[in-house]
Parts: C-alpha cells; sequence; structure tokens
C-alpha cells in the first residue's frame, strides 16, 4: 500500500502549535512597532516560513490567533501553501483577505473568531484579542489551573504591559471559590503569542507556558519596548 510506514516504525504525535500576529508583506514592521530589522518584506518572509517548517511536521496542527497576512487573497494563498501542518485561523484585524475572493479558504481546516479547544487534558481559549475574564478563569484541578487564554493583537506594545498588570494583580487577588476550604489566589493564565517571543517559530502550550513565565518574570512597570515607544 502506498504511503504506509515501515513495519515497527513509531509515528510522532500530533502535536497543537500555537503562533499570533505573523503579519506576513507586512514592510512597515521591520522599521516601525515591531522594528523587526529584516532588510525587506521578502526576507522576513523567508525567515518565518524557515523557522515554522524547521518546527511543525506535515501532521501538527498550527492554530494562528490572527493577522497572519496583510496581503491580497492569491499571495496569502502562496505563502499558506509553503507552511507545513494543518492550519486554523483566529481572525484579527489585519486579515483583510479572508474578504478577497480569490483567496481560497480551505487552505485552513476552520476559520472562526473565537474557539474553545482541549489541548492535552487542558482547556484553551483562543481569541485575536486578550480577554480579561476568560470562561473557566477559576477553575482549577488538583489546585493548579488547567484552562489557559491565548491571544495576540498587542504585540509588544505598551498593551502588553498593560496586560501584564491585570495578570499580576488578578494573580495577587484571593476570592473563595465553589467547593474550596478558604480564598485563594485567581488563576490568570493569560499568553501572549507573539510571534517574535518565539522567534516566528510556533509553540506547544507546554512550550508558551514556559516562554511566558520566563518573559514575564523581567518585565517591570518601568520596561519599555521599540514597539511600545513607536505604536502603529
Amino acid at each position: 500500500m502506498k504511503n504506509q510506514a515501515p513495519s515497527g516504525a513509531v509515528r510522532a504525535p500530533v502535536r497543537k502549535l500555537y503562533i499570533s500576529d505573523l503579519h506576513f508583506f507586512h514592510e512597515n514592521l521591520n522599521h516601525r512597532m515591531d522594528r523587526r530589522g529584516f532588510a525587506d518584506r521578502e526576507e522576513m518572509n523567508n525567515h518565518m516560513i524557515n523557522q515554522w517548517n524547521a518546527k511543525v511536521s506535515s501532521r501538527d496542527e498550527v492554530y494562528i490567533l490572527g493577522d497572519f497576512s496583510v496581503s491580497k487573497g492569491k499571495t496569502t494563498n502562496t505563502i499558506l501553501a509553503l507552511l507545513n501542518g494543518r492550519k486554523y485561523l483566529i481572525e484579527g484585524n489585519h486579515d483583510e483577505f479572508l474578504k478577497d475572493r480569490q483567496f481560497d479558504r480551505s487552505a485552513f481546516e476552520w476559520i472562526r473568531p473565537y474557539a474553545e479547544i482541549s489541548d492535552n487534558r487542558r482547556r484553551v481559549i483562543l481569541c485575536h484579542y486578550p480577554v480579561f475574564c476568560y470562561n473557566g478563569q477559576y477553575r482549577k484541578r488538583k489546585e493548579a489551573p488547567f484552562v489557559y487564554m491565548l491571544y495576540g493583537h498587542v504585540h509588544n506594545t505598551h498593551d502588553e504591559y498593560l496586560v501584564d498588570s491585570f495578570i499580576k494583580q488578578t494573580r495577587s487577588t484571593e476570592v473563595t471559590l465553589a467547593h474550596a476550604a478558604g480564598p485563594a489566589p485567581i488563576p490568570c493564565q493569560m499568553i501572549n503569542c507573539f510571534c517574535m517571543f518565539s522567534d516566528y517559530t510556533p509553540l506547544t502550550l507546554d512550550e508558551w507556558i514556559e516562554n511566558d513565565r520566563i518573559r514575564r518574570e523581567t518585565l517591570t512597570d518601568n520596561n519599555t519596548s521599540p514597539a511600545a515607544r513607536d505604536q502603529e
């Protein structure tokens, strides 16, 4: 039979991967807001394609949290055809290609403004925009949170620092939950899957959890970034 795995071969498990705000073809992001530093959009596009395909297999599922491309439907089709994996899109405010009749929507498994999925017995809330009071925020399993809110949109602008302040304040607030022995801090697991935070590489939920933990440890109220100083 064609495409049959060799006898005894072990197929790699299907992974769920996440990334946001790639902004294929967005030339201005090399010089303003993100200040990505590529020579031009072609160099940026090629780097993002290479980073994606170095990580993603043909069997992996990749959930894109909006703002995939700022180009027209035809050229966006070309980029999607070069990327490995099964792709899912959460609509972003810059995804104008979705209105183009030349765009092939079948390139995505589905296209939605919002979704809730399961990932290794955890609940994942997917939205382009950060949702501060997301569904299941208070739920825990064996004293550990198991609902995560993955977002994009804010890149590394001052808005991300405002989100970080909200997360810290929420985690320091104690409430009495149903069936709880006493007051406990509110679990707030909001993760910005901005592509530059992972060097343009889609990551698993566990990888994003660790990436986010390390990044937020370095943030202070006085931090500023090129994006925060020069928001689009």
